[in-house]
């Protein structure tokens, strides 16, 4: 048994595969359209779903908004105009400070300092049924908080008002017990454990308010830093154009109007932290010069009052020639040296900020090496630092400071931060060099020009004078071109395109929702019809028959579907001659002339391949045609396994075939006559223990040989021979073999037993008839002949008499 359904799994399975591969070839569009229309209920309820589908998707799922604006970032310093020098505050490319500077943008850091300009320190929510609404800028109430702990940030604060100046709060906290508070609006509820909460009632209104009775309000303190991480994915920085230094900021989220304010923000925060931060890097620098000025002033004005004591002291005449002669050498030298004291400075400054703290602003140092030659050198280094520093705090965006990206930018800077004390080590003591070279050189030119007594101790005195005036004088030049600096940069960023409040969302698209939906249920309907059509294997026309079979076959005709239900194989044609059905009998009546045309009696076989095809109807009927033209007609039930005759035609099966073949009853006292005038028949007989021997044997041919004296036609109602081989000798004697198919029942493996029949069996002469064709949704016409062309066809308003009457479409068995 297992291995007959293998065997059939496996003959289905090639049998669908060779259908798909030659669809293109053997397509029908007449079955396609028959089983499309079949399927139409399953098609409505496939769009139904899906317009369904699309509709809810639609009214349920959060709508999502975007506002954008295009920012021009364009940096522009007045004073380098004035001053017709490089901008002392930008240690970067512009290329690298625009990059920096979208960087910054999309930064959790800035966007918390954006936040911080917004209301979003309390959020207001509706909660309905099936979606959530947040009441921004739009809620009935306000709320204030003075937080005392951050374990309430995120949770839900229900809110339930009983009059128009109370009601009550309550709110859990995971791990805690309820809370539950009463408040009064405008005043400060201050028992709470985690927060003072002040709630205003805006809308007096509000309790009676339909809308409260849908929905449950509740709001949430924010956290900052929690509420900049869940904005930060929703905010896009692009650059539009590299040239025109253009970048596009885009928000989006559920509420429209946020939508445009947080962008808005976002452009105008950056405006005034750009202009912010710049002055701090300034500030800083100056800071230093000022430190340095005080330092410098004090060993001036100590200098200057050793000199005077000095001059007053040895009454040193400082307006000799000879003493101007021999300082005049020495001024290149205290030029080099006063600079050299400075670089000093900057390189101790840097050094004490780099071991200090390394997140330091390394845009000062930056600053601070402007215009310094010999430490230009440190310039890559420094640029190298802020680079790490950058990257570190766009990996902290996304990772924890455990995280081992983090760990590695760490140890980079570290690394980095190393190289550049070393760095320093190594440019001071390049300067300790020149600055003992400078005094050798010094001490040259002063024995050089050397005077004995006080004038040469009163040169001394006045060339470190001279050294500490000229490094005042130096510092005192920078600050002020610092200042001047400072006080020309202005921040010329443009916002090119204003932020709009949107009004459609931009997920979920109503278009694209509901046309997905269409297309959904198209697909749907056509993966149904097609997997419908590619494992539909039920015969539905007579060209079905012929391509599928190498036999060459005649075709008798087709038997349309009768309108009533039948409970049993009946005879039809008696009750109105002029029906359909009689037509379509009499016009296979008059194509079995083509087969057999010979003078004298004739015997026919009608088989089929399981029950339930109509052979017995089909016999039955054929005989009643026959004999209205005037032949005497007699029919023999040999199906002794099933029998239906006698329950067609309302008689006892006491006798019969089964009888006579055994020689217990005659042929004659078996005979039985019918309403119908020529028309005789045999039932089959109480059933036979062995109905094969009893059809082979002799006795068989001797009751037909006798039948043939007495009538015109012997129809025999064969078994059907799929099941049973009993009736094929009797079909290969027959003069009118006919097989049986019926449309919409009979498989289309059913056709290779005319191939069989004809090809090993030997029977030549066999012919089809389809039997149960609804022709009121299917044309057939077919042309077939032995020497010439005929063909029949049936429509739906050759009426039978209750034919238009409603009623279950049931074929004869």
């Amino acid at each position: 048994m297992l291995k007959e359904d293998i065997s059939s799994s496996g003959d289905n399975f090639e049998r669908y595969r060779e259908r798909l591969t030659n669809f293109s070839n053997e397509f029908e569009p007449a079955l396609f359209i028959a089983i499309a229309g079949k399927s139409i209920l399953w098609a409505i309820l496939f769009f139904s779903v899906s317009l369904t589908t699309a509709f809810l998707y639609l009214r349920y799922t959060p709508k999502v908004y975007e506002s954008s604006t295009i920012l021009q970032i364009n940096n522009s310093n007045n004073a380098n105009k004035i001053l017709d020098a490089k901008n002392i505050y930008e240690g970067d490319a512009e290329d690298k400070q625009l990059a920096g500077d979208i960087e910054l943008l999309r930064s959790r850091v800035f966007l918390k300092r954006v936040l911080a300009t917004l209301p979003l320190s309390v959020s207001y929510f509706g909660e309905g049924t099936f979606k959530t609404n947040e009441h921004y800028k739009e809620s009935s109430y306000s709320v204030e908080t003075k937080l005392k702990t951050g374990d309430i940030c995120g949770v839900r604060i229900y809110l339930t008002n009983k009059s128009s100046a109370s009601g009550e709060i309550s709110y859990t906290i995971p791990g805690r017990a309820p809370v539950v508070k009463a408040f009064k609006s405008g005043e400060w509820i201050t028992d709470l454990p985690q927060a003072e909460i002040k709630i205003t009632l805006i809308d007096k209104n509000w309790k009676s308010n339909s809308d409260t009775k849908k929905k449950l309000f509740y709001f949430v303190i924010n956290d900052l830093e929690s509420l900049a991480a869940s904005y930060n994915p929703r905010l896009s920085v692009t650059l539009l154009n590299d040239a025109a230094k253009t970048v596009k900021i885009l928000f989006r989220d559920n509420n429209p109007m946020k939508t445009s304010d947080v962008v808005n923000a976002v452009s105008s925060e950056f405006i005034s932290y750009d202009v912010e931060r710049r002055g701090e890097s300034a500030k800083s620098v100056l800071e230093f010069i000022d430190g340095q000025l005080e330092a410098v002033f004090n060993r001036l004005k100590n200098s200057e009052a050793t000199l005077g004591s000095f001059k007053k002291e040895y009454k040193v005449n400082e307006n000799k020639e000879s003493a101007v002669v021999n300082f005049e050498r020495l001024n290149n030298l205290e030029d080099a040296s006063a600079k050299m004291e400075l670089e000093k400075a900057i390189l101790d400054e840097i050094e004490k900020k780099v071991k200090s703290d390394v997140k330091s602003d390394v845009s000062t140092l930056l600053a601070m090496l402007a215009g310094s030659g010999n430490l230009s050198s440190l310039n890559p280094q420094i640029e190298a630092l802020y680079k790490l520093m950058i990257e570190r705090e766009q990996a902290l965006f996304q990772n924890l400071p455990e995280n081992q990206s983090v760990r590695w930018y760490d140890y980079q800077i570290d690394l980095q931060k190393k190289l550049l004390v070393e760095s320093v080590a190594a440019v001071r003591a390049k300067m300790q060099t020149e600055g003992e070279q400078l005094e050798k050189l010094t001490k040259r030119y002063e024995i050089k020009y050397n005077d004995p007594g006080a004038e040469v101790e009163y040169g001394r005195l006045q060339h470190l004078y001279d050294i500490n005036e000229k490094f005042y004088t130096l510092l005192l030049e920078k600050k002020t071109e610092y200042q001047i600096s400072k006080a020309g940069f202005i921040s010329r960023h443009l916002i090119l395109e204003t932020p709009i409040t949107p009004t459609q969302p931009v997920f979920p698209n109503p278009n694209l929702s509901f046309t997905l939906a269409i297309f959904t249920g198209t697909i749907l309907s056509l993966l149904l019809v097609l997997g419908r059509y590619l494992v539909h294997n039920k015969i539905s026309s007579l060209n079905e028959i012929t391509r599928h079979t190498n036999a060459s076959i005649s075709i008798l005709g087709i038997i349309p579907k009768y309108k009533k239900d039948i409970p049993i194989s009946q005879l039809l044609v008696d009750k109105n001659p002029k029906s359909l059905i009689a037509e379509a009998f009499r016009s296979v009546r008059s194509n079995m002339h083509f087969i057999a045309d010979e003078i004298g009696p004739k015997v026919m076989t009608v088989t089929s391949t399981i029950s339930g095809e109509g052979k017995t109807f089909v016999a039955l009927n054929l005989a009643g045609i026959i004999a209205y033209s005037g032949k005497k007609v007699v029919i023999l039930d040999l199906d002794m396994r099933k029998p239906k005759i006698h329950l067609g035609l309302e008689v006892s099966n006491l006798k019969g075939m089964s009888t006579i073949l055994i020689g217990r009853d005659t042929v004659d006292d078996c005979i039985n006559h019918s309403q119908l005038e020529n028309m005789d028949f045999i039932t089959s007989g109480p059933i036979p223990p062995n109905p094969s021997e009893l059809m082979l044997s002799k006795k068989m041919q001797e009751v037909i040989e006798y039948l043939k004296t007495k009538y015109d036609m012997i129809i025999i109602d064969n078994p059907p021979v799929g099941l049973v081989t009993d009736g094929i000798d009797l079909m290969r004697k027959a003069d009118y073999p006919i097989y049986i198919f019926r449309a919409e029942y009979s498989k289309k493996s059913f056709i290779q037993n005319v191939d069989r029949l004809q090809n090993e069996s030997g029977i030549k002469k066999l012919s089809v008839i389809l039997n149960g064709v609804d022709i009121e949704k299917r044309g057939y016409g077919y042309n077939y002949g032995y020497g010439h062309g005929y063909g029949y066809g049936y429509g739906s308003n050759y009426g039978y008499y209750d034919e238009s009457k409603p009623g279950r479409k049931t074929t004869g068995k």
